[in-house]
């Protein structure tokens, strides 16, 4: 079950992100892709290592226009990323050799993979 969550959030992301780069709606969304969707607030993170090891903690993420800031506090040391938003796909670069790439879901959840797929992350309100 977790495995097809992970593959069906990574083949959304890739789906969605030919028809929001040409500003196209989104299959069952209804609303234009042009539109910024604003993600600026504090987060409770959910997330499943490569390793398969769980993990929680907080994301703050700050936003201006199309560009995000991402801090992550799940270990003694946070981690930081930016990146952008297009539509509904969120990419950070965090430092790693693959960036986190989220999808904005309809209810403001962002629905994310890490480790170049082997890894997952939900980041939910606060």
């Amino acid at each position: 079950m977790l495995t097809r969550r992970v593959l069906l959030t990574s083949a959304a992301a890739l789906i969605a992100a030919p028809a929001l780069a040409q500003g196209k709606k989104g299959a069952g969304g209804g609303e234009s892709m042009s539109r910024l969707i604003g993600i600026d607030g504090s987060y409770t993170a959910y997330g499943r290592n490569p390793d398969g090891s769980e993990y929680n903690g907080r994301c703050e993420i700050t936003q201006q226009g199309d560009a995000v800031e991402f801090t992550w506090h799940v270990a003694a040391q946070p981690n930081r990323g930016q990146g952008v938003i297009e539509g509904r796909v969120v990419t950070v670069d965090w430092g790693d050799t693959t960036p986190v790439v989220y999808v904005v879901m309809p209810d403001g959840e962002l629905h994310g993979t890490w480790a170049d797929g082997r890894a997952f992350e939900k980041l939910t309100r606060r």
